[in-house]
């Protein structure tokens, strides 16, 4: 009964020793497709749904994507006061992008129906991990529904480990690669790469992208074959074509003025001449006494496709772009390094019209950004976060929580900065940069590299080398093509492909492309690596002509950091019962002290004065006393039977009244009253120790040696 209740369909492929396993008509069965993914013990449901009308008014794709991770998924639960799932984790919202970016461009043309793919990590088992199952999985919940979905698509990771290519390693692998490519595609190209590189070569990830597109194929060739046999129909009726008419009327009345307003150079003089061709010609068209009348929508993606293409002519025939450049030629660059005098480093990075203020904070461990995720509960010593205020554009916008795409950009700028940290032995900083964009027209997260690279500089931050980066874009046409150097915004809205590189001369650090068309080829990618190569080390030495080097010295506004290693026996003493002793020390030094179950103890302060005290106070602590050894330190007591004295910092013994003098002391308050007091320095000399740890110490012995000697 129970089969026949709930008839499941899988499919199952197999990709470098795992087995990936799709299943649907068991879960979420009121979707419009719905698909599980199995990978060892990690299951991710994905599930789509779309309206059964399409959108009024709109000239482009309703899609929303989301992805979640259910700690419930690991046997965890969410830290903190609230034990429920809230707002999107930084991760979530990045495999978010990784699923909308190859997907968004395999939708049939003229689809406008609001639609939602969501994917849930139902189970992780900390080995098979779930970003790329969880874009497989979206695909095939697609591919089986009846939205149309032009055709499956699949996504890998491909690791270097030991000089070896490896797909899709298991998440303890990773940890020691030396590439982290997620790469999604078709069986026929690949429509996105993204990740992160030890100084790669251009070759290398080259090889590395074939190698992937190869276990793609596979997966999408298993998907095909899976639609055809269980997949709905899908969605036709509903597609809203463009009428070729208004392509055409649209191309008559922008005449010869369109064609010229596109080739202004300055952005702000395009955008407002261009504006107002586009505005004539919709009035024009949307007019109530327009025969035939067109609707806004219409209109105006009409008006994308005539601008693209007289933009994308221009190109292919003349070689010249939209602000007088040729293909290869890189905008005018101009950096001022540490316009900020109260900041610990600071730059302003500006290429063309797009702009960058990177600033540079230095702190403690306790500065780390805190995260969690089914993995681990951890902090972060570098982190990178990107700002994109409207103005930037000319705009008027909210300002608030940041969107995906400023969360995306942070994360690609932070990846190719990565690689050229100082290990925190060598420099045991958390590093904070900002990128606050000031302007923009193209490219803004690789002005994001260059400018947080120069601010690390400014900071002093001994960085292993310089890293740059740049993007570049295609238009392909038929047999016919053109890589452009160091985009513009238009070129990226209305080119072919967007594609970021960061490294230095000697390799890549990350890498983001996306690609809207298929028929991009091995060999156009390595023409594209090759020519964002040379612009890259166009931009690196002009940030070496101003910034050869790190400063030396650090800012006298950023705090100073040492380190010291401890037994791991003995941080029980530093930290004190309940944390008493190391807020003491805190208190009284007006230092920060982070210390690790390893015994590493980070001390910052704003001076090196304060730190000094502070390890004075902490090796007082730890020190072991020394039988027969001399010490000299105050009285910190006088009672009955002896004084107590603090020989070291944190740590007392007793003399003994017997152990005072040479002399028989009857009453020690008679005999102290005119020699000692508390707080007086008193020589002692340590005769025992005993097993409770408690010391006993002789000034006698040392009057004795006095006259002895």
């Amino acid at each position: 009964m129970q089969d026949n209740f709930l008839k499941t369909k899988t499919t199952s492929i197999d990709i470098n020793g795992h087995t990936i396993t799709f299943e649907t008509g068991k879960i979420a069965r009121q979707a419009n497709g719905s698909v599980v993914v199995r990978c060892g013990d990690t299951m991710i449901l994905a599930t789509c749904c779309a309206t059964s009308h399409p959108l009024e008014n709109i000239d482009f794709l309703p899609l929303k994507i989301d992805y979640q991770e259910k700690f419930a998924s690991t046997g965890k639960t969410v830290s903190g006061f609230i034990k429920r799932e809230g707002k999107p984790t930084q991760n979530e919202i990045l495999v978010c992008r990784l699923i909308d970016r190859p997907l968004r461009p395999m939708f049939a043309e003229g689809y406008y129906h609001d639609t939602q793919v969501m994917s849930t990590v139902l189970s992780y088992d900390g080995v098979h991990n779930p970003d790329v199952l969880a874009i497989c999985a979206c695909s095939a919940a697609l591919a089986i529904s009846d939205i149309p979905l032009l055709k499956p698509i699949a996504a890998v990771r491909v690791g270097m480990i030991d000089n070896q290519f490896v797909i899709n390693p298991k998440a303890e692998d990773q940890k020691l690669s030396k590439l982290d490519l997620v790469l999604a595609g078709t069986e026929d190209a690949v429509l996105m790469i993204e990740g992160s590189a030890d100084f790669l070569t251009e070759e290398q990830v080259l090889e590395a992208i074939r190698i992937g597109h190869e276990s793609i194929q596979k997966i999408c060739k298993g998907l095909k074959e899976w639609q055809d046999a269980i997949g709905k129909p899908k969605i036709s009726e509903t597609l809203k074509l463009l009428d070729p008419a208004i392509t055409k009327a649209v191309k008559e009345l922008g005449g010869a003025e369109m064609p010229v307003a596109l080739r202004n150079r300055e952005k702000a003089v395009r955008e407002k001449t261009v504006g107002a061709i586009e505005k004539k010609i919709i009035e024009t068209l949307t007019n109530e006494t327009a025969t035939p009348q067109y609707s806004v929508s219409d209109v105006k993606k009409a008006l994308k496709y005539y601008t693209s293409g007289i933009m994308r002519q221009m190109i292919l025939n003349d070689g010249i772009r939209c602000d007088g450049r040729n293909l290869t030629t890189i905008r005018p660059i101009a950096i001022e390094q540490g316009i900020l005098p109260r900041t610990h480093g600071s730059s302003l990075f500006t290429r063309g019209e797009t702009q960058a203020i990177a600033i540079c904070v230095l702190g403690p461990d306790s500065m780390g950004q805190r995260y969690e995720d089914l993995n681990i509960d951890g902090l972060q010593r570098f982190y990178l976060q990107y700002f994109f205020p409207p103005y930037s554009v000319g705009e008027v916008g909210r300002i608030g929580t940041p969107g995906r795409r400023e969360i995306g950009h942070g994360k690609l700028a932070e990846r190719a900065l990565a690689a050229i940290i100082p290990p925190k032995e060598t420099f045991p900083y958390t590093i904070r940069l900002e990128s606050n964009i000031t302007e923009s027209n193209g490219s803004s997260s690789m002005a994001s590299v260059c400018g947080g690279c120069l601010a690390l500089m400014d900071a002093g931050v001994p960085i292993k080398r310089p890293v740059a980066g740049i993007a570049m874009g295609l238009i392909l046409e038929n047999n016919r093509c053109a890589i452009l150097s160091d985009i513009l915004g238009v070129e990226d809205a209305l080119g072919d492909m967007d594609f970021k590189v960061t490294g230095c001369k000697d390799g890549i650090t990350a890498f983001q492309m996306d690609i809207k068309v298929e028929g991009i080829t091995i060999d156009i990618m390595r023409q594209a690596l090759m020519q964002a190569k040379e612009g890259r080390l166009h931009i690196l030495n002009k940030m070496i002509e101003v910034c050869p080097k790190p400063r030396a010295e650090m800012s006298m506004y950023a705090p100073r950091i040492e380190t010291m290693q401890v037994k791991a026996s003995k941080i029980g003493i530093i930290i004190g019962p309940g944390g008493k002793q190391i807020r003491a020390i805190i208190e009284e030094c007006g230092v920060e002290v982070d210390i690790n179950d390893e015994g590493i103890i980070n001390i910052s302060g704003s001076s090196a004065e304060k730190i000094e005290k502070a390890k004075k106070i902490i090796n007082g602590l730890i020190a072991e006393a020394e039988i027969g050894k001399t010490y000299t330190g105050p009285i910190t007591s006088i009672v009955p039977f002896g004084m107590f004295v603090e020989i070291m910092p944190g740590k007392e013994g007793l003399c003994h009244i017997s152990e005072i003098d040479s002399q028989r002391i009857e009453n020690i308050f008679d005999y102290t009253k005119d020699k000692f007091k508390v707080g007086d320095e008193l020589s002692v000399q340590v005769l025992d120790i005993n097993d409770r740890g408690q010391i006993k110490l002789s000034r006698r012995s040392l009057l004795n040696n006095k006259r002895n000697g």
